[in-house]
């Protein structure tokens, strides 16, 4: 395994007198993947989309991977414009027409906007017309704020959302969960606004994150919890990966709902590093600075990714073009545990968001998994 140390001897010997510009190029592109409150984790647009024309239901955008995504996704604007888009009515070389389905604010021709998964926003009552408690969960590092939806079943069920986003990711899911009496839990973690700042700062991947989770699991089983599904989305998954490997409340853990896992630690923290426009020779240097400064431990990422800890049914999602990532991570681990994970493919979803590209279809999955739980 290359450590850091030995990245920084190669490039010491490669560029001579330059190698402490190379390394702090190194450093710099590792910064998207290493802070907690970075973009990396939601899906959207870098900019660039504008509104070419506006209709009583239906809007026309600047043609690109984003704007021809099948699904449901938000326009979001500065200022906290937002509206939802659903189908593409048709396509012109330079543009896409989508359906509006509906709009906060006035959205203007010309106007610039950025593509999200965003659809639903708020809180499980504001959004959704749920009950719920907003409570704390005694975390590691201080309190980590927490949703509280009530249900009748001894099946709690765990929400994590991944970088870059809030427990708004887990919205779209919890009229299922309600519907199914299921008790849920959407959590926060450290790094997050309101919750405790990790001691140095950084993100590690889920390696010390999962100690998070593994306190709501704690607080599941405090407050009736008997088994516990976790459901994760991108580097949430991986943490409930970890707690179910690694808590030793474990075997309350009764399933595993993995939403775009990141499972191959290198090939996404590169990927990462290129979606912020950074060349592929610095993207691999940004790799080896990320683990260098977080220490990661890839062979336990190994173990993730290869199903050796994994003893429960798992829900495995994931899109064959996820650009962070790779496809072929998740069809590995359905490969070697055939036994326990069922494998889900979505194809034209972009990372964390298979929700948004057939909402109905992700639900229906969904409940199809839940049900024998039951």
């Amino acid at each position: 395994m290359r450590s850091w140390g030995t990245a920084t001897a190669v490039a010491a010997a490669v560029v001579g007198a330059g190698a402490a510009a190379v390394l702090l190029a190194g450093r710099r592109a590792s910064e998207r993947s290493v802070r907690p409150g970075s973009a990396g984790g939601v899906f959207g647009s870098a900019g660039g989309v504008r509104v070419h024309h506006v209709g009583p239901d239906s809007v026309t955008l600047t043609r690109s991977v984003e704007t021809e995504r099948p699904g449901r996704y938000a326009l979001e604007w500065p200022g906290g414009g937002h509206a939802v888009v659903g189908e593409v009515l048709g396509t012109a070389p330079q543009s896409v027409t989508r359906r509006l389905l509906s709009t906060g604010a006035p959205l203007a021709g010309g106007a610039e906007v950025r593509v999200t998964a965003r659809v639903v926003t708020g809180d499980p009552a504001s959004a959704l017309g749920l009950d719920f408690t907003e409570t704390a969960v005694d975390g590691e590092l201080g309190p980590l704020p927490a949703w509280h939806l009530p249900g009748m079943r001894g099946l709690w069920v765990v929400l994590v959302h991944g970088p870059g986003a809030d427990r708004q990711q887990a919205l779209p899911v919890l009229p299922l969960l309600h519907a199914l009496r299921l008790p849920a839990l959407v959590v926060t973690h450290r790094g997050d606004e309101g919750a405790p700042p990790p001691p140095d700062g950084l993100s590690h991947f889920g390696e010390t994150e999962w100690q998070d989770v593994d306190a709501a699991l704690r607080f599941a089983r405090a407050h009736g919890a008997d088994r516990v599904v976790l459901y994760g989305w991108s580097l949430g998954a991986t943490m409930a990966l970890h707690t179910a490997a690694r808590s030793a409340w474990r075997e309350s853990v009764a399933g595993l709902v993995l939403d775009s896992p990141v499972l191959d630690w290198h090939a996404t923290v590169r990927r990462e590093a290129a979606r912020a426009g950074v060349p592929a020779p610095l993207a691999e240097l940004g790799a080896l600075a990320a683990e260098g400064r977080t220490r990661v431990d890839l062979a336990g990422f190994a173990r993730l990714a290869d199903g050796t800890d994994l003893h429960v049914p798992a829900l495995l999602l994931h899109s064959p073009d996820d650009a962070v990532a790779p496809w072929a991570a998740a069809a590995g681990l359905a490969g070697r545990r055939p036994d326990l994970v069922s494998l889900r493919p979505v194809p034209e979803g972009a990372h964390a968001a298979l929700w948004n590209a057939d909402p109905d279809a992700y639900t229906e999955a969904l409940r199809r998994w839940l049900t024998p739980l039951l």
